[in-house]
């Protein structure tokens, strides 16, 4: 960790401590995280914070690991991931998977592996959501795995998104038009493969 003393850390950073990253990028990206995570304490937790922020994300596969289930997202108009803020929140699982459900419908979900999947440092560019201009930021996100029955039924969370679907993978980019987060996906699908 960039020259930090871990004990500045608040107790909930450990799950970012203890995730084992898998490649260069996440090395640096834990680092930079857990950097954040000092300097601003539990007010990284708040999406008040207007420099970065906290949010929890998932990627969720069938069980022959063929598609995935996502949403069309409002803002990005884009089909997407599931995830939200912490917004005060600093179990991140929880807030995957209540996203996950809240914003698809699905039921049932089975976490893959023994924690985070994957952390990644996203740009927000500026926009307006709810009639409410919203400034450039980071979401400092933590991503985890799920497996559900594509046979259960699905719906969409309207102030979000237009509609939930599950996707083939060899076409997802053909489906997302946010050519930055396939490399995010196409990362999180192969590790769903490792389970």
């Amino acid at each position: 960790m960039s020259g930090q003393k871990p004990n500045i850390l608040p107790a909930w950073a450990g799950e970012i401590v203890r995730f084992a990253p898998k490649d260069a990028r996440e090395v640096r990206e834990r680092e930079m995280m857990l950097d954040l995570v000092a300097c601003f304490g539990d007010r990284i937790l708040l999406r008040e914070n207007d420099f970065a922020h906290m949010t929890a994300s998932s990627i969720i596969v069938s069980r022959d690991r063929k598609r995935t289930l996502m949403a069309f997202h409002r803002i990005y108009n884009s089909w997407a991931w599931t995830g939200g803020h912490a917004d005060g929140e600093s179990d991140f699982e929880a807030i995957a998977r209540r996203e996950a459900q809240e914003e698809t419908g699905i039921t049932g979900l089975r976490m893959l592996g023994h924690g985070p999947a994957s952390l990644e440092i996203l740009p927000v560019w500026a926009h307006e959501k709810r009639g409410r201009a919203v400034g450039s930021h980071l979401h400092l996100n933590v991503s985890y795995l799920y497996e559900a029955d594509e046979s259960l039924p699905l719906r969409a969370k309207q102030d979000e998104n237009s509609a939930v679907g599950w996707i083939r993978v060899d076409t997802l980019a053909e489906k997302v038009t946010e050519p930055p987060m396939l490399p995010i996906y196409d990362r999180l699908l192969s590790r769903a493969n490792d389970w």
